[in-house]
């Protein structure tokens, strides 16, 4: 028997993922979590053989979660709505064993579970596309940039936290905003974002 936790913020979808699972004979779900947190706990109580995971969960993001289970022995499913390569890249390097998206074939579940259970890998073909047609194309350098830009902080502040002078943080903001292709802060911060970016 597949010993499954499934961890997902939205009720009435983590309910049917479970329904869905119990419904296969080889399957079993033996916890339910709302955050990624939860997730953690059910893992290391009842030990599944694996955990399916949503990223953008309350508290602990699903990947937050993925990266702390990465040497417990239990597998990672992400099942997620959102298709980004900065969020796939992330996963891969936490080790997941299966990223897909919400919207593949209810069918598709269940034989991508007994093929990680094989110990093949699942990812979403989407995903791969798009993962090797755009990185991040900023330096880690002007990524710091733009997270504390992202946390609200003043080039007086960024240039204080990373030691250079505003001078210098105009100087990277005007190289973020030629790069992600955009014309103000905001709009750097939402591309950064939607593009599943930031660490």
């Amino acid at each position: 028997m597949i010993r499954i936790v499934i961890a997902e913020d939205q009720n009435m979808l983590l309910g049917a993922l479970s329904a869905l699972i119990d419904l296969e004979e080889d399957m079993e779900v033996v916890g339910r979590a709302s955050n990624g947190e939860e997730a953690v706990k059910l893992v290391h109580l009842h030990k599944p053989d694996i955990c399916i995971m949503d990223i953008e969960m309350p508290g602990k993001s699903g990947l937050d979660a993925a990266e702390e289970l990465k040497d417990s022995g239990c597998k990672i499913i992400i099942l997620t709505t959102f298709a980004r390569s900065g969020y796939f890249e992330r996963a891969v390097k936490a080790n997941v064993n299966g990223y897909m998206l919400k919207d593949s074939p209810s069918d598709e579940l269940a034989s991508s579970i007994r093929s990680v259970m094989d110990g093949r890998r699942i990812y979403a073909s989407e995903l791969i596309d798009e993962a090797y047609s755009q990185e991040n194309p900023l330096t880690e350098r002007e990524s710091a940039v733009i997270e504390l830009m992202a946390e609200g902080k003043s080039t007086k502040e960024i240039a204080s936290q990373l030691y250079i002078t505003t001078g210098t943080v105009r100087n990277y903001i005007s190289v973020i905003l030629d790069k992600l292709e955009v014309t103000n802060r905001i709009e750097a911060i939402r591309r950064f974002k939607e593009k599943g970016w930031f660490k």
